[in-house]
């Protein structure tokens, strides 16, 4: 569970982040995501969530939501058979939380621009 964002710090399940990060399913967390092309979400940034088939993917796009997922990268997301919902990150995280006890939703949150 995502106890708060704001501007480069998210705290989830009692420990606080400072990097980008991606939640799968079982709670792990990794800290370790940046993106190929920095504000742009390409299809190889995400990989390792295609490979575990979500049923939803949350993206947090920053706190003004400046990273861009292009429609390339969202029909891409779309013919995994994966539900795509793109938001700044204040609302994605809130979008997380009421998913993710009741579907299989990974989150990719952009912390900053």
């Amino acid at each position: 569970m995502i106890e708060y964002y704001k501007f480069g710090q998210i705290k989830i399940n009692g420990k606080i982040y400072t990097s980008d990060v991606i939640i799968y399913p079982d709670g792990k967390v990794d800290d370790k995501w940046w993106r190929k092309e920095g504000h742009l979400l390409v299809p190889e940034d995400l990989k390792d969530v295609i490979k575990i088939k979500p049923d939803t993917l949350v993206v947090g796009t920053g706190n003004p939501g400046l990273m861009k997922v292009p429609t390339s990268t969202r029909d891409w997301i779309s013919s995994q058979g994966i539900k795509l919902i793109v938001e700044p990150t204040e609302k994605a995280c809130l979008t997380y939380n009421k998913l993710y006890k009741s579907t299989k939703v990974v989150a990719a949150f952009h912390l900053t621009c």
